[in-house]
């Protein structure tokens, strides 16, 4: 029986979310629910020399829970591009696969997409395949309530919580490790950036 995940939008996604990717025949991205506030929609996790940061794209003032993801605009009078480039030169520049792959996140940060469901699903489009996953994309046509479907992982993987299996990740060599331990579930670019090729490996 094929197996098809629902997923939440988000931006350079954890990799609990990859991992289901990855798992998954097939994948359907939520393009009809509201847009919710502090979620993996509009941020992402890194570790850095200070600690775990969170880096997130702004949206134009006015976005609420009322308001469908995929009419949700970016907030450009804001420099959270420089932040985030900023942010990730600091935290993996010395990372072995760093000088390979940031050249293509960097253009699509500055890219300047209006939307946000846009510069998600580029950012998607990118990580997959850097990882060579050829599991199927589509978006959602209809919203659908949450039913205690357990191939729904719309609302389960946040940053407020542990993703369901995130704490038994593999482990891989973090830029930071020996300061703050191995730090699990990261944005997948901090798998990238630091194993490069080998980054399927560490999917489960």
């Amino acid at each position: 029986m094929a197996v098809n995940y629902l997923l939440s939008s988000a931006y350079f996604p954890p990799i609990s979310y990859i991992s289901l990717i990855y798992r998954a025949d097939k994948i359907f991205i939520e393009r009809e629910e509201n847009y919710l506030k502090q979620t993996y929609r509009n941020r992402c996790k890194i570790l850095t020399a200070n600690g775990l940061s969170i880096l997130t794209v702004p949206v134009l003032a006015g976005a609420s829970n009322k308001t469908c993801i995929e009419d949700i605009k970016i907030d450009y009078s804001k420099r959270w591009q420089q932040v985030h480039l900023r942010a990730l030169i600091s935290a993996y520049r010395s990372s072995v696969f760093f000088e390979y792959f940031f050249d293509i996140v960097e253009k699509l940060i500055n890219d300047k997409e209006e939307y946000l469901l846009d510069l998600n699903m580029k950012s998607l489009e990118i990580v997959l395949k850097i990882l060579r996953i050829l599991t199927p994309v589509e978006y959602t046509n209809s919203f659908e309530p949450v039913k205690g479907n357990k191939n729904d992982f719309r609302y389960s993987i946040s940053p407020k919580k542990e993703a369901n299996g995130a704490s038994s990740l593999v482990a891989y060599y973090q830029v930071f490790e020996k300061r703050y331990g191995f730090v699990p579930d990261l944005s997948v670019l901090d798998l990238i950036f630091n194993t490069g090729p080998d980054s399927i490996n560490y999917l489960i």
